[in-house]
């Protein structure tokens, strides 16, 4: 099966496409019969295994995107664009501000230029410590508000806000661009992001060996140890919004991407223990003083303003996310 788009554009670039975000959505949309283009590194890791049943139609590297681009923009229908450092513990701040900054600032011109449709990555850290709530609104004075706690949050506040104000301005904008503030994502292929992927795929051996799992001990009094609030979503779910997004090519936005529910770590390590097959054992240790100060106690989407713009679809449960993460990939020992 292939699909075209405007003009006979067959083709979907996707940046980051060997990443956690990027691969599933490069898998989804080779299956819809897309040609799919990937830029990403590789490294001398095993990053390349979450594309190793992908049919790729090319893979460049990152460098290269905006001369392939130029090359081949007639028949690029759009760019998804998750490629960035997503490390919220990186310090390096010149160099967020070349990949996450200045990349995409980059694709979005050049998408504007050459009338190709643009979705990218942004991310609930724009909203810092949640105080003012999580709402999309993409009044500039309500995004000039927000405080991240972090420097990519920052980074990702930077483009949604200068995007804004093109748009406010009535300046050139590609025919169709949405940022997506993904909230906690866990699903397959995310081993490669060492210390940053989901608790469930660093708890789940300990779980399924029936042992204690170890969850961070409450510094905050109106919370009880492991009832830290979290917004956690299926990256099946983030992949079927942006599918959504590649069909409504008439929507634009900024668009929060969770379930909409708030679910505490513990309910979270409960949920692994049961897909594993095991009662519950939970530990707590005192959370490290350097990210106290920065602790986010709770997040929850508020996907209201998503469900007016048409997106419909279910997301799933907690526990069934879990289990079919756990049943279909972490169970059979399928590492990625």
């Amino acid at each position: 099966m292939s699909v075209l788009g405007r003009d006979g554009r067959d083709t979907i670039l996707v940046t980051g496409g060997a990443g956690f975000i990027g691969s599933n959505m490069a898998r989804a949309l080779a299956s819809d019969g897309w040609r799919v283009v990937v830029a990403d590194w590789f490294g001398a890791g095993r990053k390349w295994l979450n594309l190793a049943d992908v049919l790729l139609d090319d893979v460049i590297r990152p460098e290269a995107t905006l001369g392939w681009l130029e090359q081949h923009h007639r028949r690029v229908e759009a760019i998804v664009h998750m490629g960035a450092i997503s490390a919220t513990t990186e310090q390096d701040v010149d160099l967020i501000v070349e990949r996450n900054i200045r990349a995409t600032l980059d694709l979005f011109a050049l998408s504007t230029a050459r009338e190709i449709r643009l979705i990218y990555a942004s991310s609930a850290a724009t909203y810092g410590d949640g105080k003012d709530g999580f709402v999309d609104s993409e009044d500039p004075d309500h995004l000039a508000s927000l405080r991240p706690l972090n420097a990519y949050g920052w980074s990702k506040l930077a483009v949604d806000r200068r995007i804004i104000a093109d748009v406010r301005a009535e300046r050139p904008t590609p025919p169709q661009w949405a940022g997506l503030k993904f909230f906690n994502v866990y699903g397959p292929f995310e081993a490669h992001k060492d210390d940053m992927r989901s608790v469930i795929h660093k708890i789940y051996p300990t779980a399924a060996a029936g042992e204690a799992v170890t969850l961070f001990r409450s510094h905050d009094p109106n919370y009880e140890d492991g009832g830290q609030l979290r917004d956690f979503v299926h990256v099946a779910d983030c992949v079927d919004v942006m599918r959504w997004l590649i069909a409504s090519p008439g929507v634009s936005g900024i668009f929060n991407v969770g379930t909409g529910k708030a679910r505490s770590f513990a309910d979270l390590a409960r949920a692994v223990f049961a897909a594993a097959g095991q009662e519950a054992r939970i530990d707590y240790v005192d959370m490290p003083e350097r990210i106290r100060n920065a602790y986010q106690y709770f997040t929850e989407a508020d996907v209201s303003k998503l469900r007016r713009a048409g997106y419909n679809a279910d997301f799933r449960s907690l526990e069934t996310g879990i289990g079919s993460y756990v049943g279909d990939y972490l169970a059979k020992g399928i590492a990625l």
